[in-house]
């Protein structure tokens, strides 16, 4: 984070935690608060959760909004752009840290959506079902566009808006691991309090998993293409202690609208319209490995 964006997230931050001067108590500097630790540890404890706090507060009407129809109809577009895949709305991924942050990312790995606090040891397609936006899926409240043909490709018909995911997910046709996976280690990378397990109390963890990704957004929305470089990470998370990516789970199976999705966009991935020069040479590279 540069000084700039330091100074601009303070001055959103500021009214909300700064505290008044009073006879009993000197009013500590926030400046000097954040960039020092020679504090009383009840007293950095305190800061860390209401800052997190405000910092979830202050930002995510403005860096993580609840997505419209037309937030949508872009992010399908930039995913059509950057990625070649079109009517996709997001992918969808998620890590274990005893707690489980489940994230649908854009293409610019950019968080849509963030699920914080589900235990651990549930089942991987239950901790989508029982998140927000699992159940907003489910009820049909989540804007999505109407089903739209695959550019240059008519005669595939009208393919609904999907989310590609993980394996770990009952998505099951829907298997793309690049985006989400260099969304989180854009998000190890920045924040080192992913390289070891938070020793604190749940709640905490909550509320610095939910800062850190605003921050992403935050971050990504003033400097993208320059602090992370575009497109190009390809991120190994080994040395990751805190985030832990969900295992494969057994007996996911797709439905037959699933499945029918699934075989339309074979199709089109394997005609001009939705070829790109490189797969196939790919694809070889695959198999002999």
């Amino acid at each position: 984070m540069s000084v700039a964006q330091f100074d601009i997230l303070l001055a959103i931050l500021e009214p909300h935690i700064k505290k008044k001067t009073t006879n009993f108590r000197e009013l500590i500097d926030l400046n000097r608060d954040w960039h020092s630790f020679r504090l009383g540890i009840s007293t950095v404890g305190m800061t860390v959760r209401k800052t997190c706090d405000q910092i979830w507060l202050q930002l995510k009407d403005t860096y993580m909004p609840t997505p419209t129809e037309d937030i949508w109809r872009y992010t399908a577009r930039r995913l059509n752009e950057m990625w070649s895949f079109p009517n996709c709305i997001g992918t969808l991924d998620g890590n274990t840290f005893s707690i489980v942050l489940l994230a649908l990312v854009d293409a610019d790995y950019r968080f849509l959506a963030i699920d914080v606090g589900s235990y651990g040891g549930n089942s991987d397609g239950g901790i989508f079902a029982n998140s927000a936006l699992g159940r907003a899926q489910q009820r049909e409240t989540l804007n999505v566009p109407p089903p739209l043909e695959l550019p240059s490709a008519p005669e595939l018909g009208k393919v609904n808006h999907i989310i590609i995911a993980d394996k770990a997910f009952p998505m099951k046709p829907y298997i793309a691991r690049r985006i989400s996976k260099n969304a989180f280690g854009i998000l190890t990378q920045r924040f080192k309090v992913y390289k070891r397990p938070m020793e604190v109390n749940p709640d905490l963890a909550d509320s610095i998993v939910k800062a850190t990704c605003i921050l992403c957004n935050y971050l990504r929305h003033e400097v993208v293409g320059q602090a992370d470089q575009g497109d190009s990470f390809d991120f190994d998370d080994g040395g990751n202690a805190s985030l832990h990516e969900f295992q494969r789970p057994r007996g996911n199976r797709a439905s037959e609208e699933a499945l029918h999705i699934r075989d339309t966009f074979r199709k089109y991935f394997v005609s001009p319209a939705g070829e790109v020069p490189w797969q196939y040479d790919r694809l070889r590279i695959l198999s002999k490995s």
